[in-house]
């Protein structure tokens, strides 16, 4: 089957069918919305797999590796949130240089759950908070040239203003140290286990046949500049806006991660920040 066969919407709420949403966040020559053709998309496949597979490493299966291309059956159901730069001649899709893979709650349920949920148990979560709409964030990459404060800025801008365009309460998913070795980042996944564990009604770990411990060292060790400089920067900028990480990593040998869970409940979003990534984002969630 082609990739392009793979994008064709099949379900109400898939990225095509979303098409004419608009523009989601702008800064200069560089804005983020929601992908509206299966030719964006093709894009934003293209550089996953620049990223993961040709500087990180991944093994994707052998029809993405022969496409070029990171698929899977979930970009059927996910809306894919784009960074254009329209300085970049050409089509809209080859001025995409950043992309973040959305699921919404109401998508997810009727489609057997979330992504995550087969590293780590968060349909128990999602069943402990039912007043809240969840959000999944994935497949977060940017190209090398672009990897800046003003991109993260309209990627978060974006997921900002798309939650509340769907009143969405709580945005999680797996983030990822690079490699699959966890005692390579022991000090930085004990200062997560130590000092941002998700507690409480919050609580969420990893299937136990896949957990790794993340209590590597003691808490007087894993603390400090160094614990945090250790952190690779999307989990830092998560903790930043008052971020929760579950119980337990997972290793993912095909991505060759070693992934946790990030849990970001809206409410627990400083105003500061707030303030500063979601200023404009009203305006562009109506």
């Amino acid at each position: 089957m082609e990739v392009l066969d793979l994008l064709q919407p099949s379900v109400p709420g898939s990225p095509i069918a979303m098409a004419g949403d608009g523009v989601l966040g702008r800064i200069g020559s560089m804005e983020t919305r929601i992908a509206e053709t299966a030719a964006e998309i093709d894009a934003a496949q293209s550089i996953r797999y620049r990223v993961f597979v040709e500087e990180m490493q991944a093994r994707l299966p052998e029809d993405a590796m022969r496409a070029k291309r990171d698929f899977d059956r979930w970009d059927d159901i996910c809306d894919h949130l784009l960074v254009i730069d329209r300085k970049i001649e050409g089509e809209p899709e080859d001025q995409i240089v950043g992309t973040y893979r959305l699921l919404r709650h109401e998508v997810a349920m009727e489609h057997g759950g979330f992504y995550s949920d087969s590293e780590f148990q968060t349909a128990g979560l999602v069943a402990r908070r039912p007043e809240v709409r969840f959000m999944e964030l994935g497949r977060s990459c940017v190209l090398p040239d672009y990897r800046s404060k003003r991109t993260v800025e309209l990627l978060w801008q974006g997921n900002w203003a798309y939650a509340l365009k769907h009143d969405i309460g709580v945005m999680f998913g797996c983030a990822s140290f690079h490699g699959t070795d966890p005692a390579a980042h022991a000090m930085a996944l004990s200062f997560l286990y130590h000092n941002a564990r998700a507690t409480g009604d919050w609580s969420v770990a990893a299937h136990p046949e896949l957990a790794v411990d993340m209590n590597l060292m003691p808490a007087e060790d894993a603390s400090g500049r160094r614990a945090l400089t250790g952190l690779p920067p999307l989990i830092k900028g998560y903790l930043r806006l008052g971020a929760m990480v579950g119980e337990g990593a997972v290793i993912d040998h095909a991505f060759n991660t070693t992934d946790v869970l990030i849990v970001l409940p809206i409410t627990s979003i400083s105003d500061r920040y707030l303030n500063y990534y979601g200023a404009d984002a009203g305006r562009f969630a109506s």
